[in-house]
């Protein structure tokens, strides 16, 4: 493989489009080295596990550029767009991506608010007098 792969992955309100490229396992998220978009162990962890379990985490460079939403969401987002594009690349890297929940798009999203309510779900304080 000589050329960059590209997926695009989307959680929540986040969207990321991840490119792949051959390297040594370099994970850029918005021109910023992962450790530095994302502050938080979990965050990073969940972003680099479809590389850790293909074990194909030196063989390609990740650059991510990731919209929209939180933190959370978007390495969610980041760690779809990966999986992806795993996949993208060799077909047989799905049998071990899929068991792990890596190739499907998580569907929970902030429920729309209603007229009448305060929130979604939440109501105003009912006064019976």
């Amino acid at each position: 493989m000589n050329t960059a792969i590209t997926a695009v992955g989307r959680r929540k309100t986040s969207s990321a489009r991840v490119t792949l490229v051959p390297g040594t396992g370099k994970i850029t998220v918005n021109n910023k080295q992962l450790a530095e978009h994302f502050k938080r162990g979990t965050e990073q962890l969940h972003v680099e596990e479809p590389m850790k379990a293909t074990e194909a985490g030196a063989k390609y460079d990740v650059i991510a550029n990731v919209r929209g939403g939180g933190k959370s969401g978007q390495a969610g987002a980041v760690r779809l767009g990966i999986a992806r594009a795993l996949v993208k690349i060799d077909e047989e890297l799905k049998k071990s991506l899929k068991p792990l929940g890596m190739m499907t798009r998580d569907p929970r999203m902030k429920e729309r608010r209603k007229y009448g309510l305060a929130k979604a779900r939440k109501r105003y304080q009912f006064s019976k007098r």
